[in-house]
């Protein structure tokens, strides 16, 4: 699917066609859209195609007046039943599934009069431009458009980031609750997407790096003011990212030592209630065999006193002793 945009009085409206100054959103093109903006925008094909592959990795080149940057932005999910039932109920309810959250790669390709951003899925990051959420932006200047993209993606990686954070929080205080399998599979989702956001945030970081030398795309002053602003933002984020991550294995290998010391408990109790149930077991079989000699056995109450006190002097030894604490 392909949309045209330029800014027209400060704001961005949707327009008909290709025009100098515009930015062309591609989305999840198909062969003939393909063929249609390397055809009148003269771009490489393999560099419409960068995004379209969802193991794509940060990168930036530079080729025949054509500049491509793939940079991944952070996709947040939640399984569509879910999301149908909140919004009849409207409320968000952190028990119901987990939120899925991962990456997924975007191109932003610099022609000489116009900025192109391709990507496999619909993503939030081109609505919230599309949608005049982002204020402010000339897609005439294309270099400031590019860098306000990658703002916007520093920005959503951070809201992500402390979305996670209350969550990994919201699980934790119901694991102190009761201990359940669901809790911890959540958890283990959420460290999981860090994972992700950690190894995309990183080579975006070198990708930054490389732009802020100015010898792949030509920066003036103002531009280099908003890039550097997205390397501190992206920065923040990588920090954000690693602290999380520590917080979520310490809190996963604490509570993996609470479960199995749980078990260590449950496991020495039962085995304390097998040895004294033993005891009038034993007691109740010697007289229930044909063996002489026995005291008082002629009297059925003695076997069932001797069997109690017994199994109450066990108990008490047992209780007393190291192996139940």
């Amino acid at each position: 699917m392909l949309n045209f945009y330029k800014t027209e009085g400060n704001v961005i409206k949707e327009i008909d066609g290709i025009m100098p100054g515009c930015w062309v959103s591609a989305i999840a093109p198909t062969e003939s859209e393909i063929s249609k903006l390397e055809t009148e925008l003269g771009i490489d094909r393999d560099f419409i195609r960068s995004a379209l592959d969802e193991e794509e990795s940060s990168r930036i080149e530079n080729e025949d007046k054509q500049t491509l940057i793939v940079i991944d932005y952070p996709v947040a999910e939640k399984p569509e039943h879910k999301q149908a039932e909140n919004k009849k109920k409207k409320q968000h309810n952190f028990d119901d599934d987990t939120i899925s959250y991962y990456t997924m790669p975007m191109s932003i390709i610099l022609t000489e009069n116009n900025v192109v951003t391709v990507s496999l899925k619909q993503n939030i990051i081109a609505e919230d431009f599309a949608s005049n959420v982002v204020k402010n932006i000339q897609t005439q200047y294309k270099t400031r458009f590019i860098f306000a993209i990658l703002l916007r993606i520093a920005g959503r990686y951070l809201q992500y980031l402390k979305q996670i954070d209350k969550i990994s929080n919201y699980v934790e205080n119901q694991l102190h609750k009761s201990m359940k399998n669901k809790e911890l599979i959540q958890l283990l989702g959420l460290e999981k997407s860090l994972v992700y956001f950690s190894t995309s945030l990183k080579s975006t970081e070198t990708v930054l790096e490389k732009i802020l030398r100015g010898r792949v795309i030509k920066l003036y002053d103002e531009d280099q003011d908003l890039l550097e602003d997205v390397l501190i933002e992206v920065k923040q984020a990588i920090e954000m990212t690693g602290i999380y991550s520590n917080i979520l294995s310490g809190t996963m290998d604490t509570f993996a030592s609470v479960i199995s010391n749980n078990l260590n408990i449950v496991m020495k109790v039962l085995t304390i209630i097998t040895i004294v149930l033993s005891v009038p077991t034993m007691v109740f079989s010697f007289y229930g065999m044909n063996v002489g000699g026995l005291p008082f056995a002629d009297n059925v109450y003695i076997p069932t006193a001797i069997s109690a006190v017994l199994a109450l002097i066990a108990g008490i030894v047992l209780s007393k002793s190291k192996f139940y604490r």
